[in-house]
């Protein structure tokens, strides 16, 4: 009879052992032996991803600005000087897009200072 208690008191333990070995094994063989697969990984976005993401969040913006001043939420001064701001912000990342994607057509900058000439 004390071989059926100690088998009841051994094995569990045993078992047990045998499974953290196993499962500690695995672990290691997965953290230091495998190599990962260069293409598991999340691809970075490129610039140009990056300056499309500013172009709408910029674009954004400026619907949303419009919408708050329509709104009454900001004075006309106010809301002239922060779409202007905005506006000069998308048209540089409109030219940063255009370097990255190629197109070096380079375009004219309006001069603040100097008004538009009358049409005729």
């Amino acid at each position: 009879m004390t071989s059926v208690a100690f088998a009841t008191l051994v094995l569990p333990d045993t078992i047990m052992l045998a499974a953290c070995l196993v499962l500690t094994l695995a672990v290691l063989t997965f953290v230091f032996w495998i190599e990962p697969d260069p293409g598991d990984s999340a691809p970075h976005r490129s610039q140009l991803d990056q300056l499309m993401e500013r172009r709408d969040s910029i674009y954004e913006n400026l619907r949303d600005l419009k919408f708050e001043n329509r709104a009454g939420k900001y004075a006309e001064q106010d809301y002239e000087q922060m779409r202007e701001s905005l506006e000069n912000e998308a048209a540089q990342v409109l030219l940063e897009i255009e370097n990255v994607t190629g197109n070096q057509a380079p375009l004219p900058r309006r001069d603040p200072s100097v008004a538009p000439a009358p049409r005729s």
